[in-house]
């Protein structure tokens, strides 16, 4: 139950006074709704994604209690929150007090204008919010038609599969998108047992079902020739996709799977920007707060809320603070003309630190990076030796002598590296399939694409018995363990393999 209610009074004064704001500095957002709620309500929120209405499941209540046991034990502390859908809602704490409202308010403005401008958010379905309502109603008809524990349980099988996803899919064109709707507006719509039209179900399931249509049309041996012919001459990231396909699933379950896939699928860019996102909010919010919004009475307190935000521990990324320094060294780097070959090729360090153009494109080039990057293209691009020895960048190790994490490397391009690895795919190994008539018996063979990333044995073996569970028949799984082929092997019964 939503228990959050649209802002009023003072509130709704402040939300139109740093909208204004946010226009004068050149955002471009959709428009922007907010609402108040208790902190129960936020934690309920944030466990489910932001949205007030989900499918059910148990990771949902788990996530909830973890956040309220935070919060009860002054662990953290969520001060807003914001959902990319048009109109872009957000919630304010209640408890917050003036100078948070207007932090949370101006760093709102810039993530909607980030979710609106972004490329890798060009595709993004922003009617969401009804979107994941009507996936929880589904799940919940399959929940009362098949039993509460089934479905749960093959959602739990498909959540372990939710991170093997193809970026790529993010940029289906529209003209692609188009004609999809065009075919399936030409089918003609039956209705299945209970009475419920197969056009008011997901893109996945249509197509599962004209895949599985096509399939029974054919003849036993060409049926078998068929599924070799389609499964076995495929190399994709989609594991998904791939399995609504080729997978011998029911049709609640190729729906769920397709229910699944879409919202992963609606979260993966703001994985992909987390850096950059928070960086961009933060810019934005510093800046309308600095120079706009702030009484000379609340200085100290903003100082004070800015400053926690942007700690940077030896362990971990912080993306507020990498996001929001590396836009102002661009902005800085701009201004002042110190890019490009003059500047790169300069040997004279004094002038170097002296440069300046007097360019003055610093704030149109911020815009400019905000389009098109995400977080491992803004890195790589960006990224420099001044910058990391002024922020102190450094790769860090644990010494159990000391009991403290100490510094392993100054070199520049081994803390870009490491950066970057653990970025690239979230620092999680990358898989797709490879075979899915491996050995011409209807095995699937996914393999393991090798950037630095090994695999853990026990995940892996945990997936393949999910992915089992889905294909029915064995999984393979290849990858390579000190320069020699692995292939891990689980049969529904054991697991083997040929190391």
């Amino acid at each position: 139950m939503n228990r959050s209610k649209p802002i009023s009074g003072e509130l709704l004064a402040l939300k139109n006074q740093i909208e204004k704001y946010a226009i004068d500095y050149g955002l471009d957002f959709f428009p922007q709704v907010f609402e108040v709620c208790d902190y129960d309500t936020i934690n309920i929120l944030a466990a489910q994604g932001g949205f007030p209405s989900r499918y059910p499941h148990w990771k949902f209540g788990m996530d909830y209690d973890q956040l309220s046991k935070g919060y009860a034990y002054g662990l953290q502390k969520i001060y807003e929150m914001v959902i990319n859908t048009d109109p872009c809602y957000a919630y304010l704490l209640q408890a917050n007090n003036w100078v948070d409202q207007k932090i949370v308010m101006a760093h709102v403005y810039g993530h909607n204008d980030f979710f609106k401008n972004n490329a890798w958010f060009s595709n993004t379905n922003r009617k969401m919010m009804d979107v994941m309502a009507n996936h929880g109603t589904k799940i919940r008809r399959y929940m009362e038609r098949y039993g509460a524990d089934a479905v749960e349980t093959f959602i739990d099988k498909v959540l372990s599969l939710e991170n093997l996803l193809d970026i790529n899919e993010l940029f289906e064109t529209s003209a692609l998108k188009r004609s999809r709707k065009e075919l399936v507006a030409q089918e003609r719509s039956e209705s299945d047992d209970d009475g419920y039209l197969i056009d008011d179900r997901s893109a996945a399931l249509k197509s599962f079902m004209r895949t599985k249509a096509r399939s029974e049309k054919k003849e036993d041996r060409k049926e078998e020739e068929s599924f070799s012919a389609e499964a076995s001459q495929v190399s994709t990231r989609d594991i998904l996709g791939y399995l609504i396909q080729h997978a011998p699933l029911e049709e609640w379950q190729a729906d769920i799977v397709g229910i699944l896939r879409e919202e992963a699928y609606y979260f993966l860019p703001q994985r992909l920007t987390k850096i950059m996102n928070e960086g961009w909010a933060s810019y934005w919010h510093s800046t309308i707060m600095t120079q706009r919004a702030l009484d000379a009475s609340e200085i100290v307190d903003f100082a004070d809320k800015h400053a926690g935000v942007m700690y940077m521990s030896k362990q971990n990324i912080n993306p507020y603070k990498i996001g929001i320094e590396l836009m102002r060294d661009i902005e800085y780097r701009w201004n002042r003309g110190m890019f490009g070959k003059d500047y790169n090729e300069c040997t004279d360090m004094r002038e170097k630190l002296n440069w300046d153009t007097k360019l003055g494109k610093g704030r149109e080039k911020i815009f400019d990076v905000r389009k098109s990057h995400n977080d491992i293209s803004f890195i790589d691009e960006f990224l420099t030796p001044e910058f990391c020895e002024r922020q102190q960048l450094f790769t860090y190790k644990y010494n159990p002598r000391s009991g403290r994490f100490e510094i392993d490397s100054k070199d520049f391009l081994a803390i870009k590296q490491k950066l970057l690895s653990q970025l690239t795919n979230f620092g999680q190994p990358i898989i797709e399939v490879e075979d899915g008539n491996y050995l011409n018996r209807k095995e699937l063979l996914l393999s393991h694409v090798h950037y630095g990333v090994d695999l853990d044995v026990g995940f892996a073996n945990e997936t393949l018995r999910n992915l089992f569970a889905l294909w029915k028949r064995p999984v393979n799984l290849k990858t390579k363990y000190e320069d020699k082929e692995v292939i891990f092997h689980f049969d529904g019964k054991e697991f083997k393999t040929n190391h």
